[in-house]
């Protein structure tokens, strides 16, 4: 390939990507409300759990909650049926990351989750799937298509379920009024610690 190709190739995926991200802020509804307002008034932990590339969003996305003010933690949906569903309970959230909604592994969890009443957030395209018809709410992570050339390799859709999930984090720590001084006791090493105690 030549320079002027990579360059476009790149480009497509990047205003593809931009694109679904765009589409999905638009389709943001009272849903979301509902589901920052469901994770606000939680009173215990919420559990982030996902399959394959999902599961690696599920992470990033306890990792930001964790790190804004929200106990969080990623769950592996296989692990959570031998044993790790002891982490549980029914004073938690979950959210449930499933580009199909419809993940064979997510199975077993989901009906633990409801045996429990954790009330579940589902992200997810399928909204008339398996997992959105568990979920207390459905948050629409739907594309058109994906980045991949085959449209086959989560890309744009592992992209919008990443920025649909900073928007909780983001309109959560909003609705709790976590400040800087706040994220100053969390963040206390590297360079951002540093800046952030300067401040203080």
């Amino acid at each position: 390939m030549s320079t002027e190709r990579l360059v476009a190739a790149g480009r497509r995926v990047l205003n593809l990507e931009a694109d679904a991200v765009r589409a999905a802020a638009a389709g943001l509804g009272p849903e979301f409300a509902r589901a920052v307002t469901l994770l606000k008034e939680s009173t215990g932990r919420v559990i982030v759990t996902g399959v394959g590339k999902s599961g690696l969003v599920a992470r990033k996305i306890a990792a930001t909650l964790t790190s804004t003010g929200t106990p969080a933690m990623w769950l592996h949906p296989v692990d959570s049926l031998h044993g790790d569903l002891g982490v549980v309970s029914p004073r938690d959230v979950a959210i449930v990351l499933s580009k199909s909604g419809e993940t064979d592994e997510l199975a077993g969890l989901l009906g633990a989750l409801q045996r429990l009443g954790t009330p579940i957030i589902a992200l997810t395209g399928g909204k008339a799937s398996t997992l959105a018809r568990a979920a207390t709410v459905v948050l629409d992570a739907g594309v058109g298509e994906e980045a991949c050339p085959y449209d086959l390799a989560p890309t744009a859709s592992t992209t919008v379920a990443l920025a649909v999930g900073d928007a909780l984090a983001v309109a959560l720590l909003e609705e709790k009024g976590f400040a800087p001084d706040d994220f100053a006791r969390l963040h206390p090493g590297g360079q951002l610690g540093r800046r952030l105690l300067l401040r203080v």
